[in-house]
């Protein structure tokens, strides 16, 4: 039987290689496409009563530049992000039940009023969190962290989707989405990609990169139940693999 080839899109910063470790250990052919490099700014979070984290990333640039909460509330957005939080010796207080920027906002908003909120996140935020959390009362600071940067090499992925090679893609952020469309575009194979993924399994993290995903005309066939690249690599490893079969010689 044909594995599956799948397109994992993890920043180039170790997660890849495992990504494309777990896509192997599930049967599938990984097809590695880093759209992220992450360039730490220096700064950190000043004190506040809470202290917001986005991602994993955030942790561990604040991690290794010896930062710590001190007695801020620590929130995080996502488990994993919690957990990596966890593992840095800090203790998290609050994980909103929706992983994205509207569940935080939703998480805090009636705790908020008067009160100084630190959001330290990447250089690509949205403004629902600051505008969300401004509405309820809370004096707001935002801090970046670090900038996303695409690799000049990256797009592999997009190729291969444009040549009806790929049977299936995991998308991890709408940054994500946005650099397999750039790779694409400055390729000049912006729509050839863009049918090739609707012809095999898409996958997306989130709400968030799914939507991104969906108003670029590219329709998402999984969105797990929780927001874990495992759980989002076996859906779509799952399902494309009829695709793998259909594709083979």
């Amino acid at each position: 039987m044909t594995p599956p080839r799948i397109a994992a899109f993890r920043p180039d910063d170790g997660r890849i290689d495992e990504a494309a470790a777990l896509l192997d250990s599930l049967g599938a052919e990984p097809v590695p496409d880093p759209m992220l490099t992450i360039e730490p700014t220096g700064e950190s979070p000043p004190r506040a009563d809470f202290v917001v984290l986005t991602s994993a990333t955030g942790v561990a640039v604040l991690d290794d530049a010896g930062w710590a909460p001190g007695d801020a509330t620590l929130c995080c957005i996502g488990d994993s992000t919690a957990e990596a939080a966890e593992a840095a010796g800090w203790t998290v207080e609050r994980v909103p039940d929706e992983y994205d920027s509207a569940g935080m906002v939703a998480e805090l908003r009636e705790d908020v009023a008067g009160q100084t909120v630190a959001l330290a996140r990447s250089d690509r935020a949205s403004a629902t969190m600051p505008e969300g959390l401004r509405d309820a009362g809370a004096d707001v600071s935002e801090t970046t962290l670090y900038r996303l940067e695409r690799p000049e090499d990256a797009g592999r992925s997009a190729e291969l989707a444009a040549a009806g090679e790929l049977d299936g893609a995991a998308f991890t952020s709408s940054s994500t989405v946005e650099g397999f469309l750039a790779a694409a575009e400055e390729r000049g194979i912006r729509e050839e990609a863009i049918e090739g993924l609707n012809d095999a399994v898409v996958g997306a993290i989130a709400d968030g990169p799914a939507a991104t995903a969906r108003d670029a005309g590219i329709e998402v066939d999984v969105v797990p139940d929780e927001a874990d690249f495992e759980a989002l690599a076996r859906a779509v490893v799952e399902r494309a693999g009829g695709r793998a079969s259909e594709r083979s010689p």
